[in-house]
């Protein structure tokens, strides 16, 4: 535990914000999860439907720094080639 009071601060800071960024995490997780199972189940018109949702949690997630640029763009890249071979 900390001693010194700044470090109590920043403490406390860093577990609000660990709320935020794994709120943030949860929500692009089922995104992804939501189209990896509408792809599965051959439903791509539900799939194309859900895809802009999905873009958006990643870039919510990328934008706040809880997965880097690049991430985002594989998983956004990933999901889209998934969609298009379901289709």
């Amino acid at each position: 535990m900390p001693i010194i009071r700044s470090a109590k601060k920043a403490l406390r800071v860093s577990l609000r914000k660990k709320v935020v960024n794994d709120k943030r995490r949860k929500d692009m997780k089922e995104a992804v999860k939501e189209i990896k199972v509408l792809t599965r189940d051959k439903k791509s018109a539900e799939a194309k439907a859900s895809l802009s949702e999905a873009y958006k949690a990643i870039d919510k997630a990328a934008k706040r720094g809880v997965i880097k640029k690049n991430t985002a763009a594989r998983k956004k890249s990933r999901l889209s080639a998934m969609i298009k071979k379901a289709s």
